[in-house]
């Protein structure tokens, strides 16, 4: 009898708190949310929130990451060395980074895994007036050059682009310009500047005319951006990794898919978002760079190796690993969603 009434003062209860939240204008559906648990995860960025990134930043609007049991939260950086620190100081659980700088700190003995290629196209360049007449790499000789920071996507391109004229940043000015730095170059700061096509695109947006651009990606082109969590994350956070790719592969379809919806919630969402006519052009330009041959075979966020294995080359020989990396070793694509198939 006593059980009998105990079993009944519980459901009574259960019924009375859900009772009380819809009186309090909660939904069933967010009432019943509260009682999951939520794993919180910190993505480490390159930047800050951005257009382009506008995928990561729309989960109170479109759920991709409470959807897996994902409480994302995003840390804003100053390029891609710098989301890697934010990981290894512990502020982050993932780092949305550079291979560049993925490389150089494992040649410095850092335990990292690469588990997702965001962007397996090169989007960095170097962008110049034409009254500077800077053409190839060997123009850039004596230039005074901007880079977005010195642990930025940016400069490791601009030394990869040297290194082809057999040059090195002892033979230029490098110049620390920030994200947005195209009006450097348009006052007559900077000589050129290494960019990406997005940021070309604002550019040219606010008046940029006149220039010449040189492709990284017509010289070695390998990915521009990588997940990369701790070695000990990888071990032992398998599960919430998985989930938490997942969600990031659906905010990546939805964003192809969506163009135009994401353009209007980067307005509400990203520091650079005021116009959606230029969202959506930052956003389909995103959208090209995250699709490859080898994803169009295996899934978004697949890993060409091969082309990696060129880019362990290059970084050798521009000095920035000194080391012998096993790619095997250092990328894992086991914790990619179950339809992405492995790339060889």
């Amino acid at each position: 009898m006593a059980k009998q009434w105990m079993k009944q003062w519980i459901n009574t209860t259960a019924v009375l708190s859900l009772l009380g939240a819809v009186s309090l204008g909660i939904s069933t559906a967010a009432w019943s949310q509260t009682a999951v648990q939520l794993d919180r995860v910190v993505v480490a960025g390159w930047s800050k929130p951005i257009t382009e990134i506008t995928n990561l930043l729309v989960d109170e609007d479109k759920g991709f990451f409470k959807a897996q049991n994902i409480e994302m939260a995003y840390l804003p950086g100053a390029g891609g060395g710098d989301a890697l620190r934010n990981l290894l100081s512990g502020q982050a659980d993932v780092a949305f980074t550079d291979p560049g700088s993925f490389f150089t700190a494992l040649d410095k003995g850092e335990k990292l895994r690469a588990v997702y290629d965001i962007y397996p196209q090169n989007v960095f360049n170097v962008v110049s007036l034409k009254s500077q007449n800077i053409r190839q790499p060997a123009d850039l000789k004596g230039k005074r050059i901007g880079v977005y920071s010195l642990s930025s996507g940016t400069r490791q391109n601009l030394q990869v682009l040297l290194n082809q004229a057999g040059l090195s940043e002892a033979d230029v000015t490098i110049v620390v310009t920030g994200l947005l730095n195209f009006t450097p170059l348009m006052q007559g700061q900077v000589d050129a500047t290494a960019a990406t096509d997005t940021g070309l695109l604002v550019g040219r947006q606010r008046g940029l005319v006149d220039f010449n651009v040189m492709e990284v990606k017509d010289h070695l082109n390998i990915s521009s951006d990588f997940f990369v969590v701790s070695e000990d994350t990888y071990q032992n956070k398998k599960d919430v990794m998985r989930r938490f790719l997942l969600a990031y592969t659906n905010s990546a379809q939805w964003m192809m898919q969506f163009p135009q919806e994401a353009a209007q919630l980067a307005v509400k969402h990203a520091i650079d978002g005021k116009s959606a006519s230029l969202n959506i052009e930052i956003i389909r330009l995103r959208n090209a760079s995250s699709v490859s041959p080898i994803t169009a075979k295996y899934g978004l966020g697949a890993f060409d190796m091969d082309s990696l294995q060129q880019g362990v080359a290059a970084y050798k020989a521009l000095g920035l690993m000194t080391q012998d990396v096993v790619l095997q070793d250092v990328i894992s694509q086991d914790l990619l969603p179950k339809h992405v198939r492995t790339a060889k």
